[in-house]
Order: C-alpha cells, then structure tokens, then sequence
C-alpha cells in the first residue's frame, strides 16, 4: 500500500471518531461524509453534509473534523465543504449505524 493511500486510511479512521452529540454514531457511518480528497501536497478536501441544514451542533462538528484530520501527520490543511445537496437521508447510513439507532 503507498504512502497516499494509507494517509486516505488515516483520514477515514479520524473521521469516525467524529459525533454528533445527538447521535450516537460517528458521522462516516451516518453518511455524513460524501468525498474525501487528499491532495499530495498535504492538502485535504472534505466535502460533507449535516443530518438536517439547521443542525445545532454544526460548528462544534465541522471544527471536529477539522481538528482531528489536521492532526494526521502529511496533512497540512483540511478544507470543508459543507452541501445540502444530495440531501441527506437515513439511507446513506453504514448498515451498522441502522443496527445501532434500531433501525434494521
């Protein structure tokens, strides 16, 4: 595995750890994260919604990622990008968030 991909493994790992405070699963798993992009200059891309636009814990997440993926070493920089489109739904989450919320 190169160096590259494993840093794109490390973004992915950081991401889950990262929660909405009313949800109890991360938000990868919640489908929250719709691209990432890690550029070899150290720069990365994340392009990722909320569960509803008027989320109140908006900043506290994007701060979140924002922190824990500029922590990864190779990474100078994390943009977001925050999108309403697609919007999001309870079908873009992993199989096992369902599991978790009782969903399945």
């Amino acid at each position: 595995m190169n160096e590259f991909m494993a840093m794109e493994e490390r973004i992915v790992s950081a991401l889950k750890t990262v929660f909405d405070p009313e949800i109890p699963v991360n938000i990868y798993d919640l489908g929250l994260i719709y691209k990432v992009d890690a550029a070899e200059d150290g720069i990365v891309t994340i392009e990722m919604t909320l569960t509803a636009p008027n989320c109140p814990a908006a900043d506290f997440i994007v701060e979140d990622v924002k922190m824990k993926v500029e922590a990864i070493d190779g990474v100078k920089r994390c943009d977001i990008n925050l999108v309403f489109e697609p919007e999001w739904d309870r079908n873009m989450m992993s199989e096992e968030a369902q599991l978790e919320l009782g969903m399945l």
